[in-house]
């Protein structure tokens, strides 16, 4: 048995077992003395009953525990056919026959709408009280009516709840699929990043090694070995990004950050500790060295760049043409943008004068200033980046 039948015999048979208050109007029927009456009691009971069933059936296939936006062909036959068994077990057995009505009711909730389904439970109360006061042989029974209304009440609950569970479902369900499609987004991310800077690096130190080759094969040569460390470092990086490994060392990018630069032919002035950095910085400003770094080294044509580090921000500058004649600047920091937002950091680019152009990442702190420690162990200089965040500042 699948798990579609099986959920729909376990429906059927939760429904299905009310009809034991069915039972009445049988021992009703079954008392009475004409045999016509008799069969015709049973016989209309009985039918009633499989119809009933079947009516609730048909609609548990299409059914998604709500309200019907509009009555369907069929459900409106089924309950015509439904309501004239209901009568026809009344003429018959006469008032408890009204037993029926209480189905009647209930199947209403998933034949119209909530409204529709009330009106007719109401008329259905409206009746039965109507018919006791106008027949000598049908006496008062408010139990008809407080059934109708306790049926109507729990099916009324019923679908409402499930209707919030199925709300809850397409949530959760949308809430998953935004799940993935952020991992997915986060994937691309890091591999830009990764792949981006490994390749530049790779890709400098390879025309580096190709102009000493004849110069200076030892040269060359340890330029080569360097590109199989890279090439495996790079490798070892995608794979970590695949596993979900995302940390990566603040460190151990300025180490690269130093030594792409100085593939490249650029001066660098970097900072030689991170102890200042929280750490739950680290890795955000990791990330932005080495996005940084890759634009200097592949758009900037600069001959110096700086990065500045404190507890706070983290700064890089260089003296390069700037953002205005160097394309495809955009998606990498764009991917830093992200990043710093996902902290509640900022990252502000903008191109310096005369050339030059600097990316500023600062977090909310208590510090306006920012301490550059330089390698060749020059005095520490206030940095005037910080003061571009109060400013129109053109981002990438």
């Amino acid at each position: 048995m699948t798990g579609n039948s099986r959920g729909a015999f376990i429906s059927l048979f939760y429904a299905g077992i009310w009809l034991v208050f069915l039972i009445q109007p049988v021992q009703s029927a079954w008392a009475a003395e004409h045999p016509l009456q008799r069969i015709l009691g049973v016989l209309s009971t009985v039918v009633f009953a499989a119809v009933y069933l079947l009516n609730f059936l048909h609609a548990h296939r299409g059914w998604s525990w709500g309200e019907p936006r509009r009555p369907s062909t069929a459900g409106v036959i089924n309950y015509t056919v439904l309501t004239l068994l209901a009568v026809a077990c009344t003429v018959t057995v006469g008032q408890p026959g009204s037993t029926t009505w209480v189905f009647l009711a209930v199947t209403g909730m998933w034949t119209f709408q909530r409204r529709t389904a009330w009106l007719v439970a109401i008329g259905l109360i409206a009746l039965d009280n109507g018919l006791a006061a106008g027949f000598e042989s049908w006496t008062f029974d408010p139990g008809t009516s407080f059934a109708i209304l306790l049926a109507m009440a729990a099916m009324t609950g019923g679908i409402m709840a499930a209707a919030r569970e199925r709300d809850l479902s397409s949530v959760r369900q949308e809430n998953a699929r935004l799940a993935v499609q952020d991992e997915r987004n986060r994937m691309a991310r890091d591999l830009h990043d990764i792949l981006g800077h490994s390749l530049t690096v790779i890709t400098v130190k390879a025309e580096l090694a190709g102009r000493l080759m004849d110069d200076a094969p030892d040269r060359a040569k340890a330029e080569i070995a360097d590109l199989e460390r890279l090439s495996r470092d790079a490798l070892a990086d995608v794979r970590r990004a695949v596993e979900g490994y995302r940390e990566i060392s603040l460190a151990g990018e300025l180490a690269r950050a130093r030594e792409a630069l100085d593939a490249a032919g650029i001066h660098a002035t970097l900072p030689n500790a991170t102890d200042a950095v929280p750490s739950d910085l680290r890795e955000l400003f990791a990330w932005v060295v080495r996005e940084g770094v890759t634009n200097v080294i592949r758009h900037s044509g600069a001959e110096h760049c700086s990065i500045t580090l404190d507890e706070s921000g983290i700064t890089i500058r260089d003296d390069g043409r700037g953002r205005g004649e160097a394309p495809g600047q955009g998606n990498g920091l764009a991917g830093a943008r992200e990043r710093a937002s996902d902290v509640g950091a900022v990252l502000v680019s903008r191109d310096l004068s005369p050339h030059g152009f600097e990316l500023v990442v600062t977090t909310p702190g208590p510090s306006d200033q920012r301490v550059e420690s330089t390698a060749d162990g020059t005095t520490p200089e206030r940095s005037a980046s910080l003061p571009i965040l109060g400013r129109k500042a053109r981002t990438s």
